[in-house]
């Protein structure tokens, strides 16, 4: 079993969405490029993350269309609320919708062999000399408390399954840092709680951080799909 990681389809097969062309030429047609470059990378009994900004539906009963192509996608999905993902309400009626090879996490966890997936939104890290707005510092703090909770979820469930030494992965859908790669609140629960690795998205065109890099002993991953060209990036 390997693990894959594209995030940020921003699919509306069945609703208008927004151009995803103004971040670029590399746009054009990409959901044929993930559905090809997915189903060559990513085996049968894999996994892939989609870390948020799943669809532009407002409402779920909009999404099925997009869904469905997930579903056709090889291996395990695991998907997780972005900032654009309006239709994600009640966590037990998304589980309930779609497919049974789609794992939605909220803030929770989940186990598959030696590995343990946590997945919760995140939030907008300031960068350096930044001042966040009152609001910001409300759902920040917020969320930092949901990835502590879901962190701790997952050693409950480690612990439940005997798993001696479980690796654990962190999907967000916001960085966990800033673009100095400074520390936050959500990379020192990471290194608290001792996680393997990282994955996030958010981040488009010429915006954000490397693709991959090492910090304090983690390995963290940016999963948009245009970033990488509709390649779903093997994490290690």
């Amino acid at each position: 079993m390997k693990i894959f990681a594209l995030s940020d389809f921003h699919l509306s097969f069945e609703v208008e969405g927004k151009p995803m062309d103004i971040f670029g030429d590399g746009w054009k047609d990409y959901e044929k490029e993930i559905e090809k470059n997915w189903n060559f990378i990513v085996g049968k009994d894999d996994i892939g993350i989609i870390a948020g900004d799943i669809s532009w539906a407002m409402k779920m009963e909009k999404t099925k269309k997009d869904f469905e192509f997930i579903h056709r996608l090889n291996g395990k999905k695991i998907i997780i609320r972005g900032n654009h993902d309006y239709w994600w309400k009640s966590i037990a009626q998304i589980r309930e919708f779609v497919a049974p090879d789609i794992f939605a996490l909220q803030n929770d966890s989940i186990v598959f062999g030696n590995y343990v997936f946590v997945g919760t939104r995140g939030w907008h890290t300031p960068e350096r000399r930044e001042t966040q707005t009152d609001e910001d510092k409300k759902i920040y703090n917020r969320e930092v408390v949901r990835l502590q909770l879901a962190l701790e979820d997952s050693v409950r469930k480690s612990y439940a399954e005997n798993i001696k030494n479980p690796k654990v992965v962190v999907i967000l859908h916001y960085p966990p840092f800033n673009s100095n790669r400074d520390d936050s609140d959500f990379t020192r629960l990471c290194e608290t709680f001792k996680v393997s690795a990282v994955v996030y998205g958010h981040l488009h065109g010429n915006f954000g951080n490397a693709l991959s890099c090492e910090k304090n002993g983690i390995q963290y991953y940016l999963s948009s799909t245009d970033k990488l060209k509709h390649k779903p990036v093997e994490i290690k």
